[in-house]
Protein backbone atom coordinates (compact mmCIF):
# COMPACT_ATOMS: atom_id res chain seq x y z
CA UNK A 1 0.00 0.00 0.00
CA UNK A 2 1.20 3.53 -0.73
CA UNK A 3 -0.21 7.04 -0.52
CA UNK A 4 -1.75 8.02 -3.85
CA UNK A 5 -3.52 11.27 -2.98
CA UNK A 6 -3.68 13.67 -0.07
CA UNK A 7 -5.29 17.08 0.17
CA UNK A 8 -5.23 20.53 1.68
CA UNK A 9 -8.35 22.63 1.99
CA UNK A 10 -7.91 25.94 0.19
CA UNK A 11 -9.97 29.13 0.30
CA UNK A 12 -9.48 29.85 -3.41
CA UNK A 13 -8.45 27.13 -5.87
CA UNK A 14 -7.02 29.51 -8.48
CA UNK A 15 -4.90 31.38 -5.93
CA UNK A 16 -3.80 28.05 -4.46
CA UNK A 17 -2.80 26.76 -7.90
CA UNK A 18 -0.67 29.87 -8.50
CA UNK A 19 0.97 29.60 -5.07
CA UNK A 20 1.69 25.87 -5.20
CA UNK A 21 3.05 26.05 -8.77
CA UNK A 22 4.62 29.51 -9.08
CA UNK A 23 6.03 29.72 -5.55
CA UNK A 24 6.54 26.16 -4.33
CA UNK A 25 7.38 24.69 -7.73
CA UNK A 26 4.81 21.92 -8.01
CA UNK A 27 3.24 21.19 -11.42
CA UNK A 28 -0.45 20.87 -12.24
CA UNK A 29 -1.50 17.28 -12.91
CA UNK A 30 -5.33 17.33 -13.07
CA UNK A 31 -7.74 20.22 -13.55
CA UNK A 32 -11.23 18.83 -14.04
CA UNK A 33 -14.33 21.06 -13.69
CA UNK A 34 -16.81 19.80 -11.08
CA UNK A 35 -19.65 22.32 -11.06
CA UNK A 36 -18.44 25.44 -9.24
CA UNK A 37 -15.21 23.71 -8.11
CA UNK A 38 -12.48 21.67 -9.76
CA UNK A 39 -10.65 18.39 -9.17
CA UNK A 40 -7.32 20.19 -9.04
CA UNK A 41 -4.13 18.32 -8.20
CA UNK A 42 -0.44 19.14 -8.25
CA UNK A 43 2.63 16.91 -8.07
CA UNK A 44 6.33 17.28 -7.56
CA UNK A 45 8.19 17.79 -10.85
CA UNK A 46 10.69 15.26 -9.47
CA UNK A 47 7.94 12.61 -9.21
CA UNK A 48 5.24 13.36 -11.81
CA UNK A 49 3.74 9.91 -11.24
CA UNK A 50 4.00 10.23 -7.46
CA UNK A 51 1.62 11.32 -4.73
CA UNK A 52 -0.86 13.99 -5.82
CA UNK A 53 -1.87 16.93 -3.66
CA UNK A 54 -5.53 17.83 -4.11
CA UNK A 55 -6.22 21.56 -3.70
CA UNK A 56 -9.65 20.98 -2.23
CA UNK A 57 -12.23 23.75 -1.75
CA UNK A 58 -12.91 24.77 1.87
CA UNK A 59 -16.69 24.78 1.37
CA UNK A 60 -17.69 22.14 3.94
CA UNK A 61 -18.94 23.79 7.17
CA UNK A 62 -16.49 21.79 9.31
CA UNK A 63 -13.45 23.02 7.40
CA UNK A 64 -13.29 26.66 8.57
CA UNK A 65 -13.18 25.84 12.32
CA UNK A 66 -10.68 23.05 11.63
CA UNK A 67 -8.34 25.29 9.63
CA UNK A 68 -8.71 28.16 12.11
CA UNK A 69 -7.76 25.86 15.00
CA UNK A 70 -4.71 24.50 13.17
CA UNK A 71 -3.41 27.98 12.33
CA UNK A 72 -4.16 29.29 15.84
CA UNK A 73 -2.16 26.42 17.34
CA UNK A 74 0.63 26.74 14.71
CA UNK A 75 -0.01 23.24 13.33
CA UNK A 76 0.93 22.72 9.67
CA UNK A 77 -1.72 21.18 7.42
CA UNK A 78 0.97 19.43 5.36
CA UNK A 79 4.71 18.82 5.31
CA UNK A 80 6.93 18.79 2.23
CA UNK A 81 10.47 17.43 2.01
CA UNK A 82 13.20 19.67 0.63
CA UNK A 83 16.93 19.13 0.16
CA UNK A 84 17.94 22.33 1.97
CA UNK A 85 15.45 24.12 4.25
CA UNK A 86 17.64 27.21 4.66
CA UNK A 87 18.05 27.61 0.88
CA UNK A 88 14.29 27.19 0.34
CA UNK A 89 13.60 29.66 3.15
CA UNK A 90 15.80 32.23 1.37
CA UNK A 91 14.39 31.46 -2.11
CA UNK A 92 10.76 31.56 -1.01
CA UNK A 93 11.28 34.59 1.20
CA UNK A 94 12.75 36.35 -1.83
CA UNK A 95 9.52 35.58 -3.70
CA UNK A 96 7.47 37.17 -0.92
CA UNK A 97 6.36 34.01 0.87
CA UNK A 98 5.56 34.72 4.52
CA UNK A 99 7.05 32.35 7.07
CA UNK A 100 5.56 31.85 10.52
CA UNK A 101 8.60 29.87 11.68
CA UNK A 102 12.15 30.38 10.48
CA UNK A 103 14.35 27.27 10.03
CA UNK A 104 14.80 25.40 13.29
CA UNK A 105 17.10 22.42 13.84
CA UNK A 106 15.63 19.56 15.87
CA UNK A 107 18.08 16.66 16.12
CA UNK A 108 18.27 15.24 12.56
CA UNK A 109 15.49 17.47 11.18
CA UNK A 110 15.48 21.11 10.10
CA UNK A 111 12.04 22.62 9.56
CA UNK A 112 10.39 25.93 8.70
CA UNK A 113 6.71 26.84 8.40
CA UNK A 114 5.11 29.07 5.79
CA UNK A 115 1.68 30.53 5.08
CA UNK A 116 0.22 29.23 1.80
CA UNK A 117 -2.06 32.31 1.37
CA UNK A 118 -5.08 29.98 1.26
CA UNK A 119 -5.67 29.44 4.99
CA UNK A 120 -2.97 26.86 5.76
CA UNK A 121 0.40 26.60 7.38
CA UNK A 122 2.79 24.36 5.45
CA UNK A 123 5.98 22.88 6.86
CA UNK A 124 9.10 22.31 4.80
CA UNK A 125 11.47 19.70 6.22
CA UNK A 126 15.01 18.55 5.61
CA UNK A 127 16.30 15.38 7.22
CA UNK A 128 19.98 14.59 7.61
Amino acid sequence: MKIHLTSVFVDDQERALRFYTDMLGFVKKHDIPLGPARWLTVVSPEEPGGTELLLEPSDHPAVRPYKTALVRDSIPAASFAVDDVRAEFERLGGLGVRFTQEPVEMDTVTAAVLDDTCGNLIQIVQTS
